[in-house]
């Protein structure tokens, strides 16, 4: 699989752990709503990824 493909799997990750960061922030700021719209973002985030990868995975496996 080319590095692309991957590289789109990890970058939905890193995306889903710097909104996991910024919800804590807004958590420990006392803004409860913020949080919980970033740990949507997250939640969104991480099942991109992870369906990303199932793709990536089903496309490898057909090919051999």
């Amino acid at each position: 699989m080319p590095t692309t493909q991957h590289s789109a799997a990890a970058e939905r990750h890193m995306q889903a752990a710097h909104a996991h960061q910024a919800a804590a922030a807004s958590h420990n700021q006392n803004d409860h709503m913020a949080a919980h719209e970033q740990s949507k973002r997250a939640q969104e985030f991480s099942r991109e990824a992870h369906e990303h990868t199932e793709q990536l995975a089903k496309a490898h496996t057909e090919t051999k």
